[in-house]
């Protein structure tokens, strides 16, 4: 199935900017929301279900984003490793998984900013009433 395929050294090193660029987005993408909870909680408002519910699906979610990217970036380090030495087959298939985990990464962090965006919609609407 690999035969075919040469990944050499550059290829997986080529993602390690990008997967460290993802890591620090999602982070700041935490504490932002991180921040946020600790203003609602120490606000003194009534705190809406919806809101809570929201709210903790987005953690999950950035939860999920952050561990995928971490494993894709380990996966790359891995693929590395192998290709060094010698394991080429190996090497190509984990860096394959790791392509695999990144697409997981930044398909959550599209979710994520969905779910966002439709929260800041709807509080958008109520201040409109």
């Amino acid at each position: 199935m690999f035969d075919n395929i040469h990944v050499s050294l550059t290829t997986p090193a080529l993602l390690f900017p990008a997967i460290s660029l993802l890591l620090l987005a999602y982070t700041n993408r935490f504490f932002a929301l991180a921040a946020l909870i600790r203003n609602l909680s120490n606000d003194g408002k009534p705190i809406h279900n919806s809101q809570l519910k929201n709210l903790r699906q987005r953690i999950s979610i950035i939860r999920r984003m952050q561990e995928s990217g971490a494993l894709s970036f380990a996966l790359c380090v891995l693929c590395m490793i192998f290709i060094y030495i010698g394991f080429n087959k190996v090497g190509a298939f984990i860096f394959g998984c790791s392509l695999f985990l990144l697409l997981y990464s930044l398909l959550l962090s599209v979710i994520e900013i969905r779910i966002s965006v439709d929260a800041l919609n709807i509080h958008l609407e109520e201040m409109d009433r």
